[in-house]
């Protein structure tokens, strides 16, 4: 379907899925800044964000949008596929699941870097993530300097490396259409992305102040690329999505070791699907186009990439293969996308609901996670129908195991 934008139009992917009034009047908004190329792509999974829409790509000459790449920067998916099977799998999963949460530290703010833990005993994986705090630290250290970002908190942002994160960040064990067990995770670049995205939006809202600048929103305030602004939050974006890639290989190489302390078989993982962002900003090229491309809730999915497209807590997950659509500028959803905000879940799904939703899944299973259960997410099988000329489906999961922030 496509929607007459006001300076650009607005192309979606959701023939299955029904766009609700507000998020229409968002994505006409972002419509609104001069500096789009052509369109935006708008994903099955679309849904109210801050300033922008949620499961949209933006393409921009020469200019970007801080709060649409957000402050969940480079947040997004990892997987491997292992040679462990089904019947590998213990009766019962509660070990399992108590372990992966004793070695991977989730949660709210506060929580302290994997290698810190206390169930922490492995020296080859506590070098790994030692060598990756200090590359990230030397190069935040010339990003404090040049972006000024404020660091009175003396580094608790890089001491979160290793770790989950809260809110809709998981880590799940599943099984393919085969039994073939998969380690799936979804995590970004914590607190430090968060402040560091917080930084840079309210830095665009007081430049546009400035400058005069009307905007539909002032979360659309814009860094043009003769700023020098725009390079100091390229730089600082940069680290930040590098920090996201990092953070999830060191939680991945802990649940490994925690399934390896469980499971009394030798095996081995493979990375089959990329270790993918979904909330971030790049330079790429499209219908011959330099453009700068924010994918806000979006997968790149260039021909032949795998990538991944999760369901929620109780519903199946995809590996993909992008078939690059061009007027989707090679991107594909998420995820599910959000149908129900998170007061209305917790409003409208009961507790019984959720038990009876995760029936099979070794999880939480308790009211602090109602707005994490499967009602507050769209139909997976609706979004994957929706994107079809995007995406190519690899691999079905299922998961037997997941946990939470």
């Amino acid at each position: 379907m496509n929607i007459r934008g006001i300076n650009a139009e607005i192309k979606t992917w959701t023939d299955h899925i029904e766009l609700d009034g507000n998020t229409i009047g968002q994505l006409l908004k972002t419509t609104s800044l001069p500096f789009i190329y052509n369109h935006i792509a708008v994903m099955p999974d679309a849904h109210l964000g801050l300033g922008s829409t949620v499961g949209t790509v933006i393409p921009t000459v020469k200019a970007v949008v801080p709060a649409a790449v957000g402050v969940d920067i480079g947040c997004g998916m990892m997987a491997v596929r292992t040679s462990l099977a089904a019947d590998d799998m213990p009766d019962s999963l509660t070990n399992l699941r108590t372990e992966i949460e004793s070695r991977v530290p989730h949660g709210g703010p506060g929580i302290k870097g994997s290698w810190e833990q206390d169930t922490y005993n492995d020296s080859d994986f506590k070098k790994v993530v030692e060598k990756n705090y200090k590359l990230l630290d030397a190069s935040y250290k010339k990003l404090r300097k040049h972006s000024q970002i404020a660091t009175n908190d003396k580094h608790k942002g890089l001491e979160q490396l290793g770790t989950l994160g809260g809110g809709n960040h998981f880590i799940e064990v599943c099984l393919d259409e085969s039994n073939n067990v998969w380690i799936m995770l979804h995590s970004g670049s914590r607190g430090i992305g968060n402040r560091i995205g917080r930084y840079f939006i309210e830095k665009a809202i007081r430049s546009c102040d400035k400058a005069g600048v009307k905007l539909a929103d002032k979360n659309l305030a814009y860094f043009m690329e003769d700023d020098k602004q725009f390079s100091d939050y390229m730089e600082s974006v940069e680290w930040a999505q590098n920090y996201a890639l990092v953070n999830r290989q060191c939680m991945m190489e802990n649940v490994l070791h925690a399934i390896r302390s469980v499971i009394d078989k030798t095996f081995y993982a493979t990375q089959e699907a990329v270790n993918c962002h979904h909330n971030y900003v790049t330079r790429e090229i499209h219908f011959g186009k330099n453009l700068l491309i924010t994918r806000k809730g979006a997968v790149n999915a260039e021909r032949g990439k795998l990538g991944i497209i999760p369901g929620s807590m109780g519903a199946k997950s995809f590996i993909v293969r992008g078939k690059g659509n061009p007027e989707s500028f090679n991107s594909c959803s998420h995820g599910a996308g959000r149908v129900l905000s998170r007061g209305k879940a917790k409003e409208l799904i009961s507790l019984e609901d959720h038990i009876n939703d995760t029936k099979g899944v070794e999880c939480r299973k308790d009211k602090n996670v109602l707005d994490e259960s499967p009602k507050a997410y769209k139909n997976i099988d609706d979004v994957m129908k929706s994107q079809e000329d995007l995406v190519e489906i690899v691999h079905t999961l299922k998961q037997i195991v997941c946990v939470k922030g």
